[in-house]
């Protein structure tokens, strides 16, 4: 998706909250939220064509979003910018405080930025303030402390793109080799910075310092400089010798611990290495690919997801190391939505998107009727399966499955009655609300949405959303233990502000004999791409697979949902 898109809703979202906080017409903002989401999920880059065929944006909004395109903002948002100080503005992203109590929180009692309502709650001065209990508070220094951990870091889909697009911004002529390492290689969930590595020539430093999405130059020098972007986030270039190349990667992928345990091998082979090589004194072992560093010191190659001292070198030496799942391993997509419920693409057009993928198989599946808000009914989804059978008629290389992503409510039942369920091809079974349920009710819920026979899947399943929302609390070997007895797959969400479940988990619950799906839960067609997240996931699970539902054959998994030949 154009980076252009994303800049654009995200004013839009912005206009949205500050227009809402200063009392504007609820009607208006929602027509504005819905049209930074259309703009986000928009497939072509908006600033080469009519912003007016975006579905959602009319002539206001467009008038808007041109002035944006043209200047970076538009006159309406700088406008309430000026209103609403920008710490009251930061407010507003503590989770569990929206914008009209922060705007309360300001024009009430001057509060002004996250640290000035900590400081207001340590001091009491919210006491007796109606809708600000003792509960409230706690709540809201818990959110204060997770926005300011969040803020040191970004969620991989955030730094991907970001990566890329400093990649992109810089592989111009005398640049013979440019990737990313470090933390994103490994694709961690939440990047703290960025380290890109660079085989070209010394003015590639003063190029990159010249970039437009450069805030801040932390650090200038031949070999290494260091920026902050106009987003936040440090990104560090290095320029490394050509023979050098797989030596450099190697070392900056890290992680710091699974180097660490290299470097004791080689150590006792009285090696030395280091970002340059291995060497035998001043004889150079290997250095320019990783392949040869890794040879030399008696293993294959190992994924950059594995290496975090997790067991992955002992498994090397000894030959054992699993062939983890890859994109291309991915047969198809089992949780994805339209715009039936709270998708912004219609069926056709995720269709159509998946089938240029290559799938061999791909699930609709919108929301039940308990998400009150998303206005479902059971007519309109057995319309949308009969315009799924139309559909299956041009697209005879890949199965299309009628599903639904059900809400596993309180007590852990699921919308609609059996006879209803058995007509789907795939269920996702989801929490979305009372996130917090004790540990024994959540474990409760869980185990009951895993031993209905209609439910396949269980989506997302700590609800987590990176910088939002923290984990349910709940007992997850003993869910897992359940899982493995019911057959109930977990999902693995590759919603990058999601990546639910992570690596920990799933690697614990693979222990038990789960399997699971590696599902975009896409709402826009640009989310089917939001998969090699999840595969980075499994890989740090060391998934295999066999492990994962949607890499099997369509027999083997018809057989897995229980509808046979189909």
């Amino acid at each position: 998706m154009a980076r252009v898109n994303d800049e654009a809703a995200a004013a839009l979202q912005e206009y949205a909250d500050l227009f809402a906080m200063t009392g504007g017409d609820a009607f208006r903002v929602r027509s504005y939220q819905k049209a930074a989401k259309a703009i986000a999920g928009h497939p072509e880059d908006i600033s080469g064509g009519d912003v007016r065929s975006v579905p959602g944006v009319g002539e206001a909004i467009a008038k808007k979003i041109e002035e944006f395109l043209s200047r970076g903002s538009f006159r309406q948002l700088d406008e309430l910018r000026g209103r609403v100080p920008e710490g009251v503005r930061r407010m507003t992203r503590i989770p569990s405080l929206g914008p009209k109590k922060a705007i309360f929180l300001f024009t009430e009692l001057g509060i002004d930025s996250p640290a000035a309502l900590r400081e207001a709650i340590s001091a009491g001065r919210l006491s007796g303030v109606k809708g600000f209990g003792p509960r409230t508070e706690a709540n809201l220094l818990k959110g204060i402390d997770q926005m300011e951990q969040a803020g040191r870091r970004v969620h991989i889909g955030i730094a991907m793109e970001l990566a890329e697009r400093v990649i992109a911004s810089l592989s111009g002529e005398g640049v013979r080799r440019i990737a990313h390492a470090g933390s994103l290689r490994r694709m961690k969930d939440t990047i703290g910075d960025i380290d890109i590595l660079a085989v070209g020539p010394a003015s590639l430093m003063e190029e990159f310092r010249a970039m437009p999405y450069i805030a801040e130059v932390i650090a200038a020098g031949e070999k290494k400089t260091s920026v902050r972007t106009t987003g936040g986030v440090q990104v560090d270039l290095r320029l490394v010798p050509a023979e050098s190349w797989g030596a450099a990667m190697q070392y900056f992928t890290g992680s710091k611990e699974h180097n660490v345990r290299i470097r004791e091998m080689a150590v006792k082979k009285g090696w030395k290495l280091s970002e340059y090589g291995l060497f035998e004194g001043e004889r150079v072992i290997a250095s320019r690919t990783e392949e040869e560093i890794y040879a030399a010191l008696g293993m294959p190659w190992i994924p950059p997801t594995m290496r975090e001292d997790g067991g992955e070198v002992a498994a090397a030496l000894k030959g054992e190391l699993p062939e983890v799942v890859t994109l291309d391993d991915l047969k198809g997509d089992l949780h994805t939505h339209t715009d039936l419920t709270d998708g912004i693409a219609s069926l056709e057009d995720m269709v159509a998107a998946a089938g240029r993928l290559g799938y061999a198989y791909y699930a609709i599946t919108d929301h039940a009727p308990d998400l009150v808000m998303q206005r479902m009914t059971l007519d309109k989804a057995l319309a949308q399966r009969d315009r799924v059978a139309r559909l299956q008629t041009s697209y005879p290389g890949m199965r299309l499955l009628h599903g639904t992503e059900l809400n596993i409510g309180p007590d852990g039942t699921v919308d609609w009655p059996v006879e209803v369920l058995e007509g789907f091809d795939v269920t996702v079974a989801s929490v979305h609300s009372h996130f917090n349920q004790s540990r024994a009710e959540m474990t409760a819920r869980f185990i009951a949405a895993c031993e209905n026979p209609q439910v396949h899947i269980i989506g997302h399943p700590t609800t987590r959303k990176l910088g939002k929302r923290e984990p349910v609390d709940a007992d997850w070997e003993e869910i897992f233990r359940c899982a493995a007895r019911t057959g109930t797959a977990l999902e693995i969400d590759s919603y990058p502000d999601r990546s639910d479940l992570p690596a920990e988990l799933v690697r614990l619950a693979r222990h038990h004999g789960v399997k699971f799906s590696i599902d975009s839960d896409s709402h826009a067609v640009p989310h089917l791409a939001n998969q090699r997240y999840g595969v980075g996931i499994a890989q740090r699970a060391w998934l295999t697979t066999d492990d994962v539902i949607n890499t099997w054959p369509l027999e083997r998994l018809l057989a897995f949902l229980g509808r046979g030949d189909g």
